[in-house]
């Protein structure tokens, strides 16, 4: 079976190589969404809470199913499936974030940890 993503669009910031999530989360984002998908954000406002999903584009394989939270070698490992690693079966990110504006095909956001240019695959209102 085949599987195929479209990206909808894609993630601006100022990290363009990898570093600590939570140092990435602390900036704002802007996630562009294409020109064609623009109608599907109607009814989203600033301050509504925002699942993104995205495309881990620059990880590499090969995938360790146990691995050391946050690479700290001092920590014992765990199973991927317990940790927020890019290095996964399936290289696909998910953040909540907040709407702090949005204009035209434009959503400035708070707290995603996705790198500058990572594919958006979807987005969903979190209610």
């Amino acid at each position: 079976m085949e599987i195929t993503f479209r990206p909808i669009g894609y993630v601006q910031n100022d990290f363009d190589e990898p570093a600590p999530p939570d140092e990435i989360r602390r900036a704002d984002s802007t996630i562009v969404i294409n020109e064609e998908f623009v109608e599907g954000l109607t009814g989203l406002e600033a301050g509504q809470w925002l699942l993104v999903l995205y495309y881990f584009d620059r990880v590499q394989p090969p995938i360790q199913m146990m691995q050391h939270p946050h690479g700290d070698v001092e920590s014992p490992k765990r199973g991927l499936f317990t940790l927020r690693t890019p290095k996964r079966p399936n290289p696909i990110g998910a953040t909540v974030v907040k709407i702090r504006e949005i204009e035209n095909n434009i959503l400035l956001v708070h707290g995603l940890d996705a790198l500058n240019g990572t594919p958006v695959l979807d987005i969903k209102l979190e209610e």
